[in-house]
């Protein structure tokens, strides 16, 4: 038997075990690991088996798509996860990818840390016959086959869209002095978001962007670079922070020395996770840009197309919505993470 008809099968099992799972009465919830490999009980040959690496879990935003990806590729659903957590380490991920392909993996699928240097091992899982997903991030390869699928946010749209709110509602002839916390250097979400804002952004002389730094996603280094921005420059007007987390860092650093968020400087963040949302109702976060996290059903399907040889897109961009203090509060109930 080939590994073509060995794959049909699973997926063919799969699909029956998926449509069971819909049957039963409550929601079996996985855990958020973090130790660096897990992975279910063996000896389920019809198990879609799926090695899923993690850049690490920097944020409530990561957090909630580990979550996401863990309660979606599971034995009821006819998937045996393998699951790895990087620690923000490109290594450790590579590492892992690796290890996917010697233990055979139907599938691998991952976050990169970077968009650089991942050549070597995908050619690897590429000539193990092994179809690579990228998640929420995209990488640069040489050889555009070595990925079969990207799934995530639009990154540069996500900067554009924070750069046209600045237009519309504060003005492009408005003279502003920007500061900007950029996420992980070389990640394609710091790229990408910092792409976006500039292709608007440098049209508008009257707008000046004072400094962008790298605040690596987390609150405690966003805190620590806004301080200094504040200690930098006097009479800033906006923030565009490239995440949550960083923007809340941000906000504490503010607020210890009597700035009012939101009014006396502007705040544009990403990412919309259930507490800057709160802070978006409450104002003190001016616009919020969409990233979703939950990632898990469009992983699952792209596995199944790409396993039954259906059509699938190479590149499947998630939609994502702008909240402000007009719109927010009719999706603060329903957000889960």
């Amino acid at each position: 038997m080939g590994i073509g008809t060995r794959r049909r099968i699973k997926v063919q099992a799969a699909t029956l075990m998926m449509s069971f799972g819909v049957l039963l009465s409550g929601c079996i919830r996985n855990p958020l690991h973090e130790n660096e490999i897990t992975q279910t009980e063996t000896g389920f040959d019809h198990l879609i088996s799926v090695g899923f690496s993690q850049l690490g879990s920097e944020s409530v935003w990561r957090s909630a798509n580990t979550v996401s990806i863990q309660d979606t590729l599971t034995r009821d659903n006819g998937y045996f996860l393998i699951y790895n957590n990087a620690r923000q380490k490109q290594e450790n991920q590579i590492k892992a990818i690796r290890s996917f392909i010697s233990q055979r993996v139907d599938v691998i699928v991952f976050s990169p840390l970077t968009e650089e240097g991942w050549d070597t091992v995908l050619q690897e899982a590429f000539d193990a016959g092994i179809p690579v997903i990228t998640s929420d991030r995209q990488v640069h390869v040489a050889k555009e086959e070595l990925v079969t699928a990207w799934v995530g946010g639009d990154m540069e749209l996500e900067g554009e869209k924070a750069a046209l709110w600045m237009q519309e509602h504060l003005g492009e002839k408005t003279p502003l002095d920007i500061v900007v916390l950029t996420g992980t250097e070389g990640s394609s979400a710091a790229e990408g978001r910092s792409k976006g804002f500039h292709k608007v952004a440098d049209a508008f002389p009257a707008w000046n962007i004072l400094e962008e730094k790298s605040g690596d996603f987390t609150m405690a280094k966003g805190k620590e670079i806004m301080e200094e921005f504040l200690s930098s420059y006097e009479g800033i007007d906006v923030l565009v922070s490239q995440n949550d987390d960083m923007t809340f860092g941000a906000i504490e650093a503010m607020e210890e020395r009597g700035i009012v968020p939101g009014q006396d400087i502007t705040i544009i963040s990403f990412d919309a996770v259930k507490k800057a949302l709160e802070m978006v109702r409450d104002g003190k976060i001016n616009v919020d840009v969409e990233c979703s996290p939950l990632l898990g059903p469009d992983i699952s399907r792209l596995i199944t197309a790409i396993l039954q040889k259906e059509h699938f897109e190479k590149d499947n961009p998630v939609e994502e919505l702008v909240f402000t203090k007009d719109n927010v509060e009719a999706y603060l109930d329903s957000r889960t993470y």
